[in-house]
């Protein structure tokens, strides 16, 4: 059994980023005819909103694709927050923001489904085949996000009977491969800290780092790819 993970019990593909919806052509926002500070305000609204609904148990636990949304959203809209600080917009990520903020909006909840009589079977231990934990351009501390991933995942440890993880850690493209190799081995290993701190013991964790050499996204050499600069969580039952 091999996977990776988002949040605990998480139903669905995520990462955060390889559904199939994120795949396809995204539509321009009308938030890019804005001025900066009006744009900012309304892209951290949607971000604050994908925070709280990425981690609410009720949505956590829905049979819809609601927490597929937050996620994407919670991703997109962070990533486009990030650029307006540095004094940048990034009409990609903005756009992304805005269109999966509007299906987040958009999904009603699902019915409860009836409680059967007699004998309960426990929920299958369904969760994302990826996990990643994104950090800052030339950063190798983990953002304060990552925690709540961190703590999902030791808590999901012993329901899912997970007993090995692997630490990936990848750098974009915008320094040189040694200096990219090391920054993504020390991203690994902050990672794995905290997977330590929340009770996962080092033995069971391979920690490793691939510098540029797995980019997500293709870019040309020199490029700040905010989305290559990850560590990806797996984990496996063997």
């Amino acid at each position: 059994m091999r996977i990776s993970l988002g949040a605990a019990m998480l139903a669905g593909t995520m990462t955060v980023l390889a559904s199939p919806a994120a795949a396809q052509a995204t539509p321009r926002s009308p938030l890019l005819e804005l001025d900066r500070s009006e744009l900012r305000t309304q892209i951290q609204s949607r971000f604050d909103t994908a925070v709280r609904a990425s981690q609410s148990p009720e949505i956590k636990r829905s049979e819809d694709s609601r927490y597929i949304w937050a996620s994407e959203a919670k991703v997109q809209c962070g990533i486009a927050l990030g650029y307006l600080k540095s004094g940048r917009v990034d009409e990609e990520s903005i756009n992304k923001c805005d269109a999966f903020s509007a299906r987040l909006a958009q999904i009603e909840p699902v019915a409860p489904t009836p409680v059967a009589t007699g004998p309960v079977t426990p929920p299958a231990c369904a969760i994302e085949p990826t996990v990643s934990v994104f950090f800052d351009w030339n950063s190798e501390v983990a953002p304060a996000e990552a925690q709540n991933t961190i703590q999902q995942i030791a808590a999901s440890r012993e329901a899912c009977g997970f007993t090995r993880f692997t630490v990936t850690g990848h750098a974009d493209s915008s320094g040189g491969d040694a200096y990219n190799l090391r920054i993504s081995e020390r991203r690994a290993n902050a990672v794995a800290g905290l997977l330590e701190s929340a009770g996962i013991p080092r033995s069971d964790l391979t920690v490793t780092g691939r510098g540029e050499s797995e980019l997500k996204i293709a870019t040309a050499d020199g490029v700040r790819e905010p989305m290559n600069r990850r560590v990806e969580i797996s984990a496996s039952g063997q």
